[in-house]
């Protein structure tokens, strides 16, 4: 029997996907990634909304990840393209790249650290030079270029050590993270949150990339052998919200041991009425020595 879409909840309307505009080759519906180091474990997935499904546009979504050779770190990104932008799938994407390309030089570099602020920078800057091939070599303001290619973006680094792993990552605007305890289910936000108990007012609003903030929001935890971090645009943490509602029990209980990144991507196709957007979640975790064999 094929897979049967799993329901949390009332489920959303069922219909096939209809095809984005022709020239939306490059993102497909359904992209989804894993792979393993001797220390760490990496999956992601991304999946079209079913908003986007239906009106025949292309996921705007985007996440990377690379392993940093010489350190066995982790270098990731993700991003979730604002939909008012006239290209944002573009934007997503070049600004995981640019973000990942940045981390790995500065994790060769002679001092080894990561100025996020400097990774920030350079992710607007590939937004920029990116506008100014699209205007045909006319520069543009900022406003203009986030009209074209506003994104979110989470980046950071997971390093290994003996006792686990640290983690340091950064953010513009709302996409999330947390630190997942795989004992008690418990979902920890590295972020304030949009709809979590931490967030006094309930805003939509966000001020993306290419807009570079004057202090750019920062974490750093220790990631221990017993918990994972979740990195998610807001298609998964809103309806995930504070963790202890199904979708959260939900992925506690799927993500308990690690899964396939094809099953990464089932699971978060997950229907549930009202949250039809764009979803993409990265999972690492540290292995342990036995893991390890």
């Amino acid at each position: 029997m094929p897979w049967q879409r799993i329901d949390v909840g009332v489920a959303g309307p069922e219909f096939e996907a209809r095809p984005p505009g022709q020239y939306a080759f490059d993102f497909p519906d359904t992209e989804c990634d894993g792979w393993s180091t001797p220390s760490l474990c990496l999956r992601f997935a991304s999946v079209r909304g079913a908003k986007h499904r239906y009106y025949r546009q292309p996921r705007q979504d985007a996440a990377r990840a690379a392993v940093h050779e010489a350190t066995g770190s982790i270098a990731f990104a993700v991003a979730d393209g604002v939909s008012s932008a006239a290209h944002a799938e573009f934007g997503a994407v070049e600004a995981c790249r640019a973000a990942v390309e940045r981390m790995l030089h500065l994790l060769s570099s002679s001092a080894g650290e990561l100025d996020f602020r400097d990774v920030v920078r350079h992710a607007a800057e590939r937004l920029r030079e990116l506008a100014v091939w699209r205007l045909g070599g006319r520069e543009p303001d900022t406003d203009e270029v986030a009209s074209l290619y506003a994104t979110t973006l989470v980046a950071g680094v997971v390093s290994p050590g003996p006792e686990g792993a640290t983690v340091e990552l950064c953010r513009v605007a709302d996409s999330a993270a947390w630190l997942l305890d795989r004992a008690d289910g418990a979902y920890q936000p590295l972020f304030s949150t949009k709809t979590g108990s931490d967030a006094v007012v309930v805003s939509n609003e966000v001020i993306p990339l290419p807009h570079v903030p004057d202090v750019v929001e920062q974490a750093r935890e220790r990631l221990n052998f017993g918990q994972m971090l979740l990195v998610a645009t807001d298609g998964f943490a809103d309806p995930l919200g504070d963790g202890d509602g199904q979708v959260g029990a939900l992925f506690a209980r799927s993500l308990a041991l690690p899964v396939s990144p094809v099953w990464l991507a089932h699971l978060l196709d997950f229907s549930r009425e009202t949250f039809d957007d764009d979803r993409t979640l990265l999972v690492i975790r540290p292995r342990t020595a036995e893991a390890a064999l």
